[in-house]
């Protein structure tokens, strides 16, 4: 009898043992899923401030772009009013050239007046950037001429070189913005 009363001591003992294992297992299991929700809790909170910030950067770079946009548009609606305003004074001065043929028989004076109004045209546009492409004499040059016909040189110079000019050509701050159409000598 003795034997059984050690028996069951051991037995309630070992049971007693394993209710506070389970105990402890599942205070840890309880534990670390506690941890887990928090984990993830915070990670939701994170990848809800992140996609916040993504709309926000997205919504701030479209409205850049439209900023950006009109300004342009702006620009160049309003670009070219400097130039017109100042071609005016020549507008005027070709006025009161044709006026002032209409008066006078003296034809020197009308030249004379047709010289000044295309002269203080040209320093216009040399101001603004425009030059013209020198060509007579210079050598055939596709990258600033364009050939419309080839002539026999008078001379043996002018072989592959421009002979004469048909209508000028311009650069724009360097950049051909019309060829000269030429006469080459061959």
């Amino acid at each position: 009898m003795a034997d059984k009363e050690e028996k069951t001591t051991q037995d309630a003992e070992n049971t007693s043992n394993k209710d506070s294992k389970s105990k402890l297992n599942k205070k840890k299991k309880q534990s670390k899923a506690d941890e887990s929700a928090e984990k993830l809790i915070e990670l939701g909170e994170k990848l809800a401030e992140i996609n916040d910030k993504h709309l926000r950067l997205q919504a701030e770079f479209d409205n850049y772009r439209k900023r950006t946009l009109n300004e342009k548009m702006e620009l160049m609606k309003s670009g070219g009013e400097d130039v017109l305003i100042s071609l005016l004074p020549v507008l005027d001065n070709f006025e009161r050239a044709i006026s002032a043929s209409i008066k006078t028989d003296d034809i020197s004076s009308v030249r004379e007046g047709i010289n000044l109004i295309y002269n203080g045209f040209k320093d216009y546009l040399n101001k603004k950037g425009v030059k013209e492409i020198d060509a007579v004499g210079n050598a055939f040059d596709t990258d600033f001429h364009e050939a419309l016909t080839k002539i026999p040189a008078p001379s043996d110079e002018f072989k592959g070189k421009v002979v004469d000019v048909i209508e000028k050509g311009y650069t724009f701050n360097e950049k051909v913005i019309r060829y000269a159409k030429v006469v080459v000598g061959e």
